[in-house]
């Protein structure tokens, strides 16, 4: 398999325009991963969560400050490479999908 059908798919999937929109938005996930390990630590330090141990809560804690984190940062580095539609129609599909399983239906 080469790497342009690959793109070809990710662009037919994405529904993008083309395969720069595609070369685009995986550099934003790229950065907005990046930047998440490089800040967690700090901010987990500052709030003197120490996540060596473990445990149920530490966890919860964990997800509870990061995936939100990483949600602004995908959309600010979204923003920067010009791919902030995209990223900000995902967003609102995850937060849809989030209130469903708060949300009982009669």
């Amino acid at each position: 398999m080469n790497n342009q059908s690959y793109l070809k798919r990710l662009q037919e999937k994405w529904q993008l325009n083309s395969l720069w929109q595609v070369v685009l938005v995986l550099i934003t996930f790229a950065c907005t991963g990046f930047t998440v390990v490089f800040i967690k630590q700090p901010i987990l330090d500052l709030l003197k969560v120490d996540m060596e141990s473990g445990g149920f809560w530490k966890t919860i804690l964990y997800l509870l400050l990061v995936l939100p984190l990483y949600q602004v940062l995908l959309l600010a580095y979204g923003f920067l490479f010009g791919q902030f539609r995209f990223f900000w129609e995902k967003e609102k599909k995850i937060m849809k999908r989030i209130g469903r399983l708060f949300i009982r239906e009669k």
